[in-house]
C-alpha cells in the first residue's frame, strides 16, 4: 500500500463556535473573505470544499433538497 502525503493543520473553536482556517487550508481551498464553504458529511469523515456563490448555485432556492439524504442521493451528479 502506497503512503499517502498527509499534512495536518489545527485550529481552535471559540466560545461562539467560530474558528479560523489555517493559512494552508485557505490557500488549498482558494478561499478568502466572503467566500462560502460547504461541508460534506460522509461515513469516512468530513470534507470541506469551496462552495459556489449563492447566485451561481442552481439549487440554492430549493432548501427542501438541502438534507443529508439528498446530498448522498445527488453526490454523483
Amino acid at each position: 500500500m502506497a503512503a499517502r502525503n498527509i499534512k495536518t493543520a489545527y485550529s481552535k473553536i471559540s466560545v461562539k463556535s467560530q474558528t479560523v482556517l489555517p493559512a494552508e487550508v485557505r490557500e488549498r481551498l482558494a478561499v478568502g473573505p466572503g467566500d462560502r464553504l460547504r461541508y460534506l458529511l460522509t461515513p469516512e469523515g468530513i470534507q470541506i470544499e469551496k462552495a459556489l456563490p449563492e447566485s451561481d448555485d442552481p439549487f440554492a432556492t430549493f432548501t427542501e433538497w438541502a438534507g443529508a439524504i439528498d446530498e448522498e442521493d445527488y453526490a454523483d451528479l
